[in-house]
């Protein structure tokens, strides 16, 4: 089985369906408490974003906390990231664009903070592409990954009325411990798996979808927030998110 499970043409696709793409990022942008706490922690000056285009990350944290920051992706599209860059009182001048296949490419420089949200579930080798992203951290880095948790109620609204990107994702590499167990066997340290995030669902170009579906996960939506704001925890079962975070020494 080829460890890709899209390709170039499906995130081209991907893109041109959405619409409104360049938006003002808020300064609690998703993740961003945890973030945070990394940059101050460690005193990050550098950070990379790996499949991140149109680098929402990239340019919130350039934004927000000034670093010099670096987007990596096999797809890029400039006049998507100067939109989203102006959008957010940025130049192009302010963003370094690396345009290239992840699997054929050896850094040339090294980060402090190397980041990607939602990128390695879309590969069938999840030891293969934690490797690829280790070997952008400097010593003394930190690495940061999110995914979604299609384990959870989540999943399931995918797979059920979303079927065609539910299958664009790994579900096995959405398990916490396998994540920690490949960043300690690559020799991590302090490293941090977990869920996130309470709950919540939700569907790529949702507008598409039926008003019956669309009205049912609006139901399922309210009816998460509303018991996990009464009891609130984060679990395998509910929780829309996993986070990883480790440091190379």
């Amino acid at each position: 089985m080829a460890n890709l499970l899209t390709d170039r043409a499906f995130w081209v696709n991907y893109w041109e369906s959405k619409k409104g793409l360049a938006v003002q990022l808020p300064s609690n942008y998703l993740f961003h408490a945890q973030l945070a706490a990394v940059i101050q922690k460690n005193g990050i000056k550098t950070a990379i974003e790996l499949g991140g285009f149109p680098g929402y990350y990239a340019v919130f944290l350039k934004k927000y906390f000034k670093l010099d920051v670096t987007l990596l992706d096999y797809f890029v599209h400039p006049p998507v990231v100067k939109e989203l860059l102006e959008k957010n009182d940025l130049t192009e001048k302010d963003i370094h664009i690396i345009e290239t296949d992840l699997f054929n490419y050896t850094p040339e420089k090294q980060y402090d903070l190397v980041l990607s949200c939602g990128l390695i579930e879309h590969f069938n080798d999840t030891v293969d592409i934690i490797n690829r992203h280790i070997a952008f951290v400097k010593p003394g880095g930190t690495l940061f990954i999110t995914l979604p948790n299609f384990k959870a109620v989540n999943g399931w609204f995918q797979k059920n009325f979303d079927k065609e990107n539910y299958d664009k994702h790994n579900i096995d590499s959405m398990d916490p411990a396998l994540l920690k167990s490949i960043c300690e066997q690559a020799g991590l340290k302090e490293v941090k798996s977990g869920y996130f995030g309470r709950f919540s669902v939700w569907l790529e170009n949702e507008s598409q979808k039926s008003a019956g579906v669309r009205l049912f996960k609006k139901a399922v939506w309210l009816t998460g927030k509303i018991f996990t704001k009464i009891i609130p925890f984060e679990s395998k079962n509910l929780s829309p998110y996993i986070i990883l975070v480790a440091k190379k020494i």
